[in-house]
């Protein structure tokens, strides 16, 4: 098995891609942007992250997801919204055959905002 491939930037992530997944990543990461525009790109386990004050939330692309891990706080608090798609401890599986709830996303990225801003302080 070959090893994978590293990346150096969140670009060079999504551009491995074909464009209908390319296009959801970079959503994800406009949305992403939009509730923690301090929040530093960086690739951490070979994967898109963002980090602020410690690890925010990463996502990747899979055959048939988006895979969105917004640590386990993430995943507790909004359990009910995220209940009808595939979730473990920290991450949720956003299917490729649907709309991803960007919405639901940037709201998990603010309240993952605030509780590392309440950890730094």
């Amino acid at each position: 098995m070959a090893p994978r491939k590293k990346f150096q930037t969140i670009d060079e992530y999504i551009k491995k891609f074909p464009e209908d997944i390319q296009e959801n990543l970079e959503n994800m990461r406009k949305v992403v942007h939009k509730a923690a525009p301090e929040a530093k790109e960086v690739i951490s386990y070979g994967i898109p992250t963002f980090k602020l004050y410690g690890n925010l939330v990463h996502f990747a692309a899979y055959k048939n997801y988006i895979g969105f891990y917004p640590t386990p706080s993430g995943i507790e608090t909004f359990k009910e919204e995220i209940s009808e798609y595939k979730n473990s401890k920290g991450a949720v599986q956003f299917p490729l055959d649907k709309p991803i709830p960007f919405d639901l996303v940037e709201k998990i990225v603010v309240f993952r905002v605030r509780e590392n801003l309440m950890k730094k302080s």
